[in-house]
């Protein structure tokens, strides 16, 4: 697995990470497939994807909970948990609150990177961005993190803490979902906050495309040949070309997980990433 640095923390993680959404139920809890879950959670750290992203919202909690009886079977230190607070526990109180929350579900006494899961209108990010620095000071969390804002969200959130900065921004990123390209991915670079992709592949989208005869799923084949890879490692590769974003595809299956895994620790060309790129436009 190749290792990319979070933010200007030093801080090394895995390129391609593994996302928990619907591992344990959508926006409530399903128990029937738990030891499945954690077998695969598992499975995926020993293969070096040792960044594992949830979210308090997940399965109404419950993903937290099977993300956290997996890592048990590792060191602490070994594993890179990132989880985020839902839109509607933004206030000071409530956002300690539901830190203490996935603490305790996730069986941990530290959450390596928190993000605010969704930007509120009805909160100021003044009054979120304090709760998310006294947890820092407090070391219940070791670095912050927002998802789905704007640059001029971003901007705004960093502008509110005075010891930390904003490390990441967790987006959705893939061929089929390219807006953050315009201003949003510029921003980052110039700021030196990560880019966390998630649907990298397109919510199953590549896939399809790559096991079709369109023109998409005939140069993903062709490529894909040249590097000995797979047309879904190479649509991963294409998404963390940049060294500053990273990807977490979500699965269950032991195949796939090895799949993502090997998208990682290899680059395409510039020619075959601008290839890629021109054909999606």
């Amino acid at each position: 697995m190749e290792y990319r640095p979070l933010g200007r923390t030093g801080e090394k993680i895995a390129a391609i990470g593994l996302g928990t959404w619907r591992i344990g139920g959508g926006m409530s809890p399903d128990y029937s497939h738990d030891e499945e879950a954690v077998e695969a959670i598992r499975y995926a750290i020993e293969l070096g994807i040792t960044h594992i992203d949830t979210a308090e919202i997940y399965g109404g909690g419950h993903s937290e909970e099977l993300v956290g009886e997996a890592i048990k079977a590792f060191p602490r230190e070994e594993v890179f948990i990132s989880t985020k607070v839902w839109s509607n526990h933004l206030r000071y109180d409530e956002v300690l609150k539901a830190c203490e929350r996935s603490l305790k579900r996730l069986q941990t006494n530290y959450i390596d990177l928190y993000m605010i899961h969704w930007p509120s209108s009805s909160t100021p990010l003044s009054e979120t961005m304090k709760a998310f620095e006294k947890l820092y000071k407090d070391g219940k969390i070791r670095y912050i993190g927002v998802s789905n804002f704007t640059a001029e969200e971003l901007e705004e959130a960093r502008s509110h803490l005075s010891t930390t900065d904003v490390m990441a921004n967790q987006v959705e990123y893939s061929l089929y979902h390219r807006s953050i390209e315009k201003t949003l991915m510029p921003y980052c670079f110039k700021t030196g906050v990560t880019i966390i992709a998630y649907s990298p592949l397109g919510k199953g989208a590549i896939a399809r495309e790559a096991s079709s005869r369109s023109r998409h799923g005939e140069l993903l084949r062709k490529i894909a040949e040249k590097y000995s890879k797979t047309p879904v490692q190479v649509a991963l590769n294409w998404v963390i070309w940049h060294d500053q974003v990273i990807a977490i595809p979500k699965s269950i299956q032991k195949k796939h997980l090895e799949e993502n895994a090997r998208a990682a620790g290899w680059k395409l060309s510039e020619e075959d990433y601008r290839k890629i790129s021109e054909a999606w436009r």
